[in-house]
């Protein structure tokens, strides 16, 4: 999941909003400020419960992104660096870099961020409390009940044993220790995911069918986000172990085409070495890589300007680009790449760019292995 728009850095971690949460944003303030609140405290001026809604929004996912941050400090407490973190339609995500080092790191990376949820829920009680006692106003109370509410329910639903919630985590590094394989723990996260998606999904459409309930609804799609999830984690988890043991070196292009910065967008789309075969090719200046260009972003200056942009002015920076060194382990790279020209990887050793790589690359490079291991099978 990528970032439409970056807030800034919280402990050094870059913070990225995806367009998706203005939805559940949106839906969080009206279901409030129409809702719970005009219900609970009739009476009302339309402003003060949109206030309040627009409000609680906020500090909901100021507690979101606190949850978040906390898997991401503990992370690279435990060696682990963190990409980003992403708050998106359903909730956030900190993408990390690598794999825990073993269970214990796991459960402690998991772990963290439940705690906080369920720490932030027992603060805002406290709250809620303190506040009914000193007569506060009644909405300020409902509001911060609803954050101790939705903080405990968040803590809670995170813990259930199924990747890739937090509990699936959890389950994860308890498999870890039990069989000390990290691949057969992974299987085993995934199906409880796939199993507990099945089950929402299945609980969701009987809820809707029945009662015409919109939560019903709402309970299915993260049902179905889960299956999708767990899925995508199980086959990303099947080529990590394909490719284990195995360096970047072995499955990048060596030695790619480059484009220079200063070169114009009609240089690259007149120059007969950029039309085939490639579609992204890294950018330089003095041999060291600056970025990536894509195809299709040229393509995108208008003719008549063509002449004076330049492939500096289009690329996507190397700070935005991920990059690798040549003998980093290929399966450590995996969750870090992404469909799309403007994803390929860049391969750089001693400040010189040695390579680049795509999804292609992988794909290709897993064939191999496999075709090499069915080889050695036959009798």
């Amino acid at each position: 999941m990528r970032a439409t728009f970056v807030l800034g850095r919280i402990a050094g971690i870059r913070i990225g909003v995806h367009w998706s949460v203005l939805f559940i944003f949106g839906l969080i303030a009206f279901g409030l400020s129409e809702g719970r609140l005009p219900e609970t405290y009739p009476g009302r001026a339309w402003a003060v419960y949109w206030s309040a809604g627009l409000c609680t929004a906020v500090v909901f996912f100021a507690s979101l992104l606190a949850h978040e941050v906390a898997h991401g400090v503990v992370a690279r407490r435990n060696g682990v660096e963190v990409d980003d973190i992403v708050l998106w339609l359903l909730g956030g995500a900190a993408r990390l870099k690598s794999e825990a080092a073993g269970p214990g790191a796991e459960l402690r990376i998991a772990g963290v961020g439940p705690l906080v949820s369920l720490l932030l829920g027992g603060l805002f009680a406290l709250a809620a409390w303190l506040l009914d006692l000193a007569s506060a106003a009644g909405i300020v109370v409902e509001m911060v009940a609803w954050l101790a509410g939705i903080n405990v329910l968040l803590a809670v639903f995170n813990v259930l044993p199924a990747a890739p919630l937090d509990g699936g985590r959890l389950l994860r590094a308890y498999l870890w220790w039990r069989t000390g394989d990290r691949l057969r723990a992974t299987v085993g996260a995934t199906a409880a995911g796939r199993v507990l998606g099945w089950v929402l999904v299945a609980l969701g459409l009987v809820l809707f069918m029945r009662s015409g309930a919109f939560g019903g609804l709402w309970l299915a799609l993260i049902g179905w986000f889960l299956i999708t999830a767990a899925t995508a984690e199980g086959r990303q988890a099947q080529l990590r172990g394909a490719l284990a043991g195995v360096p970047v070196r072995d499955a990048m292009t060596p030695q790619p085409l480059t484009v220079p910065a200063d070169a114009t967008v009609a240089d690259l789309l007149s120059d007969a070495r950029y039309r085939y075969r490639h579609s992204a090719f890294p950018v330089t200046g003095d041999g060291t890589p600056l970025g990536l260009v894509t195809l299709d972003s040229a393509r995108k200056v208008p003719r008549a300007d063509a002449g004076s942009v330049t492939v500096r002015d289009v690329m996507v920076p190397l700070p935005q680009t991920t990059v690798a060194e040549p003998d980093s382990p290929l399966a450590d790279l995996l969750p870090r790449m992404e469909p799309g020209a403007e994803h390929r990887v860049l391969v750089v050793e001693h400040g010189r760019l040695v390579g680049i790589l795509s999804l292609s690359d992988v794909s290709r490079t897993v064939t191999w292995l496999m075709n090499a291991e069915g080889r050695r099978g036959r009798p």
